[in-house]
């Protein structure tokens, strides 16, 4: 279990504050780049969706960075969430005994 009491940043707000606003780009310019919807980039870049490996990919290419870098970011921000989410109190426990 992470041990964090503050969430990590969703990879979306990365992505807008490192990536496009750094670069003085804009949502459209950055999705036609990528070759997707711009309604699909907001949606990411809004906090509403998350990096998909296909997405991740994709912005590996266009920043030079890879495609590790988004997918890590996305798993660290959706198991945090879970950690929060799962009462594990009420859950079986299989492991044999030592």
């Amino acid at each position: 279990m992470l041990k964090r009491n503050l969430p990590p940043a969703h990879p979306g707000e990365i992505l807008r504050e490192e990536f496009i606003k750094s670069k003085d780009l804009t949502i459209t310019e950055v999705a036609k780049g990528l070759g997707m919807a711009r309604a699909n980039l907001s949606a990411v870049v809004n906090e509403h969706a998350g990096i998909s490996p296909e997405l991740a990919v994709k912005l590996s290419e266009a920043f030079g960075n890879t495609a590790q870098f988004w997918l890590n970011l996305q798993k660290n921000y959706e198991l945090w969430h879970a950690e929060r989410k799962i009462n594990r109190a009420t859950i079986q426990h299989f492991a044999k005994a030592s």
